[in-house]
């Protein structure tokens, strides 16, 4: 594992110059502090990060039943969170949520997956994608076209480990991916490779040393976007696409703020029936002129 970033500037009410949020898309805690340490080790002077493991969901997402649901337990979470933050990183390589999360904030909200295919297109003409399971290609593959960078993809190869696997044998894992990114440059003619699963720093190296070309880890470079975006100034439109959803009730909103939190709540109890909510553009600001993410 990368050693962690030099602790992050302060400004002088002590607070960092800037938080970025980093969401894991699944409930392993374990993974949670994989991805922690890839954004910590990414993130620039100045930089808070603060890495957050959904209340509900899935250990694993692996399906597109476990990423819709992946999706809501996301926003909960974020919605849920108390604390100031100036970007938020929606940290699942190929999953669904960045869209609700740009409805609900106005501050910048960077995916790995497009952060990663971004970075890579300024890098080489062609990038391909190593990921765990191959049933998890087609969900990266919709993820690039749908932001309009699939025609630079050269293809999406899978090791068939499953996401809870990764770490059990890092040497091995290691091996597989460099092995997959191989067949990426030699046979698809990738010119970059992206690793498709988050908080692999490790894995990065072993291809990047094995293989002599460009590997992007899409959590560092989507902590480095975010704080790009920061300090420029610029924030999620709310023109159209990303625009506020209308206020109405939603009932049952956030889910873990029900009495107890999901994780304790009985086997098949019903929320409160007179549970409401309305949805709000949040938080309303978190960034100053004078909050800038510090750069190294």
């Amino acid at each position: 594992m990368a050693p962690p970033a030099p602790a992050p500037s302060r400004d002088g009410a002590g607070a960092p110059r800037c938080t970025v949020l980093v969401v894991n898309v699944n409930t392993s805690e374990a993974v949670t502090a994989t991805i922690r340490a890839s954004a910590v080790a990414a993130a620039g002077p100045g930089t808070e990060v603060v890495a957050l493991t959904p209340q509900f969901g899935p250990a694993s997402v692996e399906s597109n039943f476990e990423s819709y649901l992946a999706a809501v337990a996301v926003m909960d979470r974020v919605a849920t969170y108390e604390g100031p933050f100036d970007a938020v990183v929606h940290a699942g390589f190929g999953e669904h949520g960045r869209e609700g999360l740009q409805d609900l904030l106005d501050v910048p909200v960077v995916d790995i997956t497009e952060a990663a295919a971004h970075t890579a297109c300024l890098l080489g003409r062609t990038f391909g994608v190593v990921t765990s399971l191959d049933r998890a290609a087609p969900a990266i593959e919709d993820r690039l076209l749908l932001a309009g960078l699939a025609g630079r993809c050269s293809g999406v190869r899978a090791v068939d480990l499953p996401v809870l696997d990764l770490e059990a044998d890092p040497r091995a894992t290691a091996a597989a991916f460099v092995a997959q990114a191989r067949r990426c440059v030699e046979e698809d003619g990738a010119e970059v490779v992206c690793l498709g699963c988050a908080g692999l720093s490790d894995v990065a190296d072993a291809v990047r040393d094995a293989l002599d070309v460009p590997v992007v880890d899409g959590v560092a470079a989507a902590v480095r976007l975010a704080e790009s975006l920061v300090a420029l100034g610029l924030r999620t439109s709310k023109v159209r696409s990303y625009a506020a959803p209308r206020p109405k009730p939603v009932v049952g909103w956030p889910l873990s703020r029900w009495p107890g939190g999901p994780r304790r709540a009985r086997a098949g109890a019903r929320p409160p029936p007179a549970r409401t909510s309305t949805w709000t553009l949040w938080p309303p600001s978190t960034t100053s002129a004078a909050s800038r993410c510090a750069r190294p």
